[in-house]
């Protein structure tokens, strides 16, 4: 389907277009959705065009056609479930202990995880058990070691290092479970962090790092496909450990937290590094 800024006349020269309403079937991540689509169409060529707004429209529909097919809530429905709540979207997002840019993109279109759908159910039947420091996950050494091996195989180098207090591996576990919060609305190993003179660290770090060398990734709930995409990515962003290091250090939920306060979660959307 043509795009354009202003879907009044036909790019072929046949005249004014008309709106029309069109059933139309498609794969979308290996399901077959039906969709209803509003677009402009040609009487004359039955050429397609679409508006901005028409095109948006139509990747929504396409989203909750398919979350609606897999049994997910569509973005109508996480909309009128907050509203029967009497929340805004930030009072929401606050409530929930997530940041506000979630609520906007699972209600504009993207599509939340099974976990987050689970999360969100509950919340509208006033079941939430959200914790701002763990990222809605319960603390778990073996995933938080899967996570690590997850970015020692995207770095090509280890991580988790004899004698090592976590000063390099900490940053990317942070960021990693920042960013998953942002953008699925759970942290991946349910870690807590604190604001150190070095940087974000996870707290009681100390005792921590200990057991998660020792811990067995194997035993760790597995990383889902999202979760390797946003590893990957920050593995991308921060090759080196000074690269990561230093974004850290720059970034203002560190910068204005006294030393051992610990970071909450509802700060992610003030990252800037990524």
């Amino acid at each position: 389907m043509n795009k354009i800024n202003d879907a009044k006349n036909c790019p072929n020269g046949h005249g004014l277009l008309e709106i029309r309403k069109l059933d139309k079937r498609m794969g979308f991540r290996g399901v077959d959705i039906a969709f209803q689509t509003e677009h402009y169409v040609c009487p004359v060529c039955g050429i397609e065009v679409g508006s901005i707004d028409q095109t948006a429209a139509i990747q929504r529909a396409i989203s909750d056609a398919y979350r609606k097919k897999v049994g997910l809530l569509t973005s109508t429905e996480i909309r009128e479930g907050r509203e029967k709540l009497d929340l805004t979207q930030k009072a929401f997002a606050e409530q929930m202990t997530i940041g506000i840019a979630s609520i906007k993109r699972w209600e504009g279109g993207l599509i939340q995880t099974k976990s987050m759908d689970k999360i969100l159910r509950a919340a509208f039947q006033g079941q939430l058990v959200r914790d701002t420091c763990i990222g809605n996950r319960t603390f778990s050494t073996e995933r938080t070691k899967l996570v690590l091996r997850e970015f020692e195989s995207n770095l090509h180098r280890k991580l988790l290092v004899k004698d090592d207090k976590g000063l390099y591996a900490a940053k990317y576990l942070w960021y990693a479970d920042m960013i998953a919060v942002r953008e699925l609305g759970q942290s991946m190993t349910g870690g807590t962090y604190a604001a150190l003179p070095m940087g974000p660290q996870l707290n009681n770090y100390r005792d921590l790092i200990r057991l998660i060398k020792r811990a067995k990734e194997a035993d760790a709930e597995p990383l889902t496909v999202e979760e390797k995409r946003i590893i990957t990515r920050i593995a991308k962003t921060f090759p080196q450990n000074s690269m990561i290091y230093k974004a850290a250090h720059r970034e203002k939920i560190w910068q204005r937290k006294i030393p051992g306060a610990i970071i909450p979660y509802s700060d992610v959307d003030e990252l800037t590094e990524l």
